[in-house]
């Protein structure tokens, strides 16, 4: 029996941090994502742009064909993959269609994917969205992003309500990974206070060691997935 893991932004980051911990437990690792990592010689690389959502049905339809439901152990999507956008003021911001296509779009089109292709699967079926505290917390400069998370997590919510109602349904949580240090955040310092006016906060993470490392992150975050305790649809924060 295999376990599986589908990941989407799996190239770095976050993604690559948790695609090292799957593997590191025998996983076998499928990554969606723009780019490819050559570090990952055992990871099946597929590269997409996800804030092209009109692909996404066929590509992971197309990811399914290497599965034999019957197999299968355990089964994980992560929707991992997403991005700040420009940080700024909304009446400034010019990518909000893409932004909002590539965080909330593509996980909602992949969350309805997955759940309809392992509908009579006997095995175990996760799904776990990577969300942030920016979906409770509004931060100046950031409307895109906080609002593209709060709706992941409503999502979530949503979604655990309906497969709770289904024999054998999908489990689905989302996680607040925390302040971790990847390319998102090298993009927030270089930021101006006029943009993004909670700088100071995100430079003094980084100037004093304080930001949480991404193989580690990745480590916990496959524990909360064998962690068979948590409610459907819990929004659970990596530190707790």
């Amino acid at each position: 029996m295999s376990k599986i893991l589908v990941i989407t932004g799996g190239s770095k980051g976050i993604g690559k941090g948790i695609i090292k911990a799957y593997l590191n437990e025998g996983f076998q690792v499928f990554s969606i994502s723009r780019t490819s990592n050559k570090d990952f010689e055992a990871v099946t690389q597929i590269e997409f742009d996800l804030s092209k959502t009109d692909g996404i049905v066929a590509l992971l339809t197309g990811v399914f064909e290497n599965f034999k439901s019957t197999e299968v152990e355990k089964i994980t999507l992560i929707n991992n993959a997403g991005t700040l956008g420009q940080i700024g003021k909304i009446e400034d911001i010019s990518d909000i269609e893409k932004t909002v296509q590539l965080n909330t779009v593509a996980p909602l089109i992949l969350t309805s994917t997955f759940i309809s292709l392992t509908k009579n699967w006997g095995g175990e079926k996760k799904i776990i969205n990577i969300s942030s505290g920016a979906a409770q917390k509004p931060y100046h400069g950031w409307s895109i992003y906080c609002a593209t998370k709060a709706a992941i997590d409503m999502m979530t919510k949503t979604v655990a309500v309906e497969q709770d109602s289904v024999e054998n349904g999908v489990k689905i949580i989302a996680i607040y990974p925390g302040v971790v240090d990847t390319a998102m955040q090298a993009q927030i310092r270089q930021s101006d206070k006029d943009s993004f006016a909670n700088i100071d906060r995100f430079l003094e993470l980084k100037a004093t060691n304080s930001l949480a490392d991404a193989t580690t992150v990745g480590r916990q975050i496959f524990a909360i997935d064998q962690d068979n305790r948590i409610e459907n649809g819990a929004l659970i924060r990596v530190e707790e």
